[in-house]
């Protein structure tokens, strides 16, 4: 959404020629002018990477919750705070720095692409010539700080995508609608964000104020009555379809009669992974570890390219063109956390629940990506395990592929009790599904859900003419075509003797 030319040019600002030691003098600088940038940025979930569910009382948050790609945060800071907006974060069983120069300016308003937060330095850029990938042979350069500080500006997707996108450890790997295709997408890929399109930066629906973003998927806004926003007149948190299109965004009421039970979503994204990025649908921790004959690690590859195997992973299946599972979705999403004992009857076990039902007004039925796999888990205490998996110590599972090892160092770290007993057990975690946003001409027909193949197949709740069948309903619809016929058969049999008859 273009909003005119900037009112600065920061090349001419004297504070940000340089040079510059490290990235935290650049964050000094910016706040000379920006004097609350960093109170506000420490006020965020993007900071605290902490949630305070105010529905279940859950504590969740990047810092807390247990997922099934990588596991947790903690005890792998120095490779996963590579996404947090600060510098210098090593112990997630601390609060993240306190000073101001910790907050990273350059990751959300870098223009130049040349910014990069180095994969193993918790948070920073390379100060000097480093190998990436390890083993690789190519060499990483430290960036022009002088040169980036001064192309400052608004965030746009790249910015957002640089840690969004890649989540997981790979580009596309953990949402499904979210990866590097939607850099510039186009129109048939996302009618918003591509050029094509209206060209949106994600901030023009994820909307800020003082450094918060609208939107979340602890909370999500799954059902927004409120309608059509009036900028400048609300709470700035309304991340929603209808606050632009409203309750009644279509030109056929039939179509708007469906508004009060699907969301958006379900039609307007017939699938995800559709802009030639594969996302990962299955991980198997259980393999991780399997060596060649040489006592080497292996890689292996599908049909398609994509990875299939590693030993320090396990096995996936990626997959691309994928069409939503679905289920009613009030925007409450419930975890299991660490310290929570499993439910071992009810496998897989659900890292992630979405609350909501057909008889909830504040429900809808939406489209999730369901990732699925096999994690650790502690087979005395029945609680999943934290992984130690990324490090130079010798325990970490990446370097050393010993199991009990990598565990120990992991609930040492997180502070979760471990038996020493451990096994795999499949589990599944729901990713909501609201980016790639079809243009109307290539969203869901009638037969989608309607005919035999519906795809809200299993979803109770609701009846599908088309798909449904009632034996008494059947039943009751025969019988008015019958009753139909005979009365049409009566009237003509009446005319034909009525038909020589002279009117009085």
């Amino acid at each position: 959404m273009t909003t005119g030319p900037p009112t600065a040019d920061h090349r001419k600002f004297e504070a940000l020629k340089g040079p510059f030691r490290d990235a935290t003098e650049v964050t000094r600088a910016c706040l000379g002018c920006h004097t609350e940038a960093a109170e506000q940025i420490r006020k965020t979930t993007h900071w605290t990477w902490t949630y305070a569910h105010p529905e279940t009382g859950q504590v969740l948050g990047k810092r807390h919750v247990i997922n099934s790609f990588c596991g947790m945060a903690i005890s792998n800071e120095a490779r996963c705070t590579s996404c947090h907006v600060g510098y210098g974060w090593t112990d997630m069983k601390q609060p993240p720095p306190s000073s101001d120069s910790a907050v990273d300016c350059l990751v959300c308003h870098d223009t130049t692409g040349d910014y990069w937060k180095f994969p193993t330095l918790a948070g920073f850029p390379t100060d000097v010539p480093r190998e990436w990938p390890s083993g690789s042979g190519k060499i990483v350069e430290p960036p022009d700080l002088a040169r980036i500080a001064g192309h400052v500006g608004a965030s746009g997707r790249a910015n957002c995508g640089a840690c969004h996108f890649y989540g997981g450890g790979g580009d596309g790997v953990k949402h499904g609608d979210l990866d590097s295709s939607l850099v510039n997408p186009p129109r048939t890929l996302d009618v918003h964000m591509s050029p094509e399109g209206l060209d949106f930066q994600c901030s023009d629906c994820h909307t800020t104020w003082g450094h918060r973003v609208a939107g979340s998927r602890y909370q999500v806004n799954a059902k927004d009555t409120l309608g059509i926003d009036v900028p400048g007149h609300t709470d700035f948190s309304r991340a929603s379809c209808e606050s632009c299109h409203g309750s009644t965004p279509h030109d056929r009421q039939k179509l708007d009669d469906h508004v009060d039970t699907l969301a958006c979503q379900t039609c307007h994204v017939p699938a995800f992974a559709r802009g030639g990025v594969a996302t990962k649908m299955w991980w198997d921790w259980s393999t991780a570890g399997r060596l060649d004959a040489d006592g080497n690690p292996i890689t292996e590859y599908d049909a398609h390219g994509h990875v299939r195997y590693l030993s320090t992973k396990g096995d996936f299946r990626y997959e691309e063109q994928v069409v939503p599972e679905y289920a009613w979705f009030d925007g409450t999403v419930e975890y299991t956390l660490v310290d929570q004992p499993l439910d071992l009857s009810q496998v897989p076990i659900d890292i992630n629940r979405v609350d909501g039902g057909p008889e909830d007004p504040g429900s809808r039925i939406w489209p999730f990506k369901v990732m699925r796999g096999k994690q650790p888990y502690d087979t005395e205490f029945k609680t999943l395990l934290v992984t130690h998996v990324f490090g130079a110590d010798d325990s970490a599972l990446w370097s050393n592929f010993d199991w009990p090892r990598a565990l120990a160092a992991g609930s040492a770290m997180s502070g979760v009790p471990f038996s020493g007993h451990f096994g795999f057990v499949e589990t599944r975690m729901y990713w909501p599904i609201a980016h790639m946003v079809a243009p109307k001409e290539q969203a869901l027909d009638c037969q989608s859900c309607h005919g035999a193949q519906s795809r809200l197949a299993g979803l109770g709740g609701i009846y599908m003419p088309g798909f449904h069948h009632s034996a008494w309903l059947d039943r009751l619809g025969w019988l008015v075509v019958l009753l139909t016929w005979l009365g049409v058969g009566a009237h003509g049999v009446a005319r034909l003797l009525l038909k020589g008859r002279k009117r009085p």
